[in-house]
């Protein structure tokens, strides 16, 4: 194979060329140096959201996360921290050791949270110590036993990332209908803008589409750039396509209305391209939109 004059992608390949090590399965693609060779490890996520940074720094910028119990995995591994790849979308980032777990997923009935927020408890009842946070797309195990209904709630017992018993309600287990993407991206209006976030809990740009979108079974990548590249260029917009523009992404909701996570209100907003300020601006710097044709 021919090594091209471009590197590939570092937000997808994993090579460091300080430090001298890439992917196993980069053979080939990158110049010729005296690379040490590494193997990806099968692991997951724990309990909680992981913050994968840009460097293995604790103040460098969050560039994605994890959602409990997704699928990982591990590079490399250094002074406390691991170089990983969330396996859904391919992207890479330095997360700290203790929030990520050796192996694949748990054996047992895979359970996949439906809600776009909710939370396990320890026991059978509202009243009882919340233990994890979950969110849209969380994976969990059912655990032992049979739904337990108490006061007219039906709860399930369910087996965390890490092992720990837990029970949610059934709700939280209810498939999101997302027939219609734009529908979806419009529950989640209001949600906090945070940069890298990918869940109802905190989401930027490209983490709102890719939600909606993957959630509709239309799996995206991960940045606004590769979203533009990865769909087909349409010159006019209809509901559920994608606008872009430098470094963002919105959801088009008709042919002006796009709803979008962004820093501007530091939340997900609808806004009318060429509507107001904000949206002549966003107007002016449209770069192009896309639909979902595969």
């Amino acid at each position: 194979m021919t090594v091209s004059d471009a590197l590939p992608d570092p937000r997808t390949h994993a090579y460091d060329p300080e430090g001298g090590w890439a992917q196993e399965t980069l053979r080939g693609l990158l110049p010729d140096r005296d690379w040490t060779w590494v193997t990806a490890r099968p692991a997951r996520t724990g309990n909680a959201r992981l913050s994968l940074k840009a460097r293995p720094d604790a103040l460098a910028p969050q560039v994605t996360e994890a959602l409990p119990g997704e699928a990982l995995e591990v590079l490399r591994e250094e002074g406390g921290w691991a170089r990983v790849r969330t396996l859904g979308d391919g992207y890479l980032g330095w997360a700290r050791v203790e929030g990520v777990l050796s192996g694949g997923a748990p054996s047992g009935e895979g359970l996949t949270v439906g809600a776009l927020r909710a939370h396990a408890y320890a026991g059978p009842k509202v009243s009882q110590p919340l233990v994890a946070e979950l969110c849209l797309g969380a994976r969990l195990t059912r655990g032992p036993g049979e739904v337990v209904v108490e006061s007219g709630r039906r709860w399930v017992s369910v087996t965390l990332p890490d092992g720990t018993g837990a029970w949610v309600g059934e709700g939280v287990l209810s498939p999101t209908q997302a027939e219609d993407v734009a529908d979806l991206a419009l529950r989640l209006i209001d949600t906090p803008y945070v940069w890298g976030g990918r869940s109802a809990w905190g989401l930027d740009c490209s983490g709102l589409t890719g939600l909606a979108y993957g959630w509709a079974g239309r799996p995206l990548p991960r940045d606004a750039d590769m979203q533009q590249a990865f769909l087909t260029p349409v010159d006019t917009p209809q509901r559920g396509d994608l606008a872009f523009f430098p470094g963002h992404v919105g959801l088009m909701l008709d042919g002006r209305r796009m709803v979008h996570a962004n820093a501007t209100h530091m939340r997900v907003t609808v806004e009318t391209l060429g509507e107001g300020d904000y949206g002549a601006r966003l107007a002016d710097s449209l770069t192009g939109f896309g639909r979902w044709t595969r």
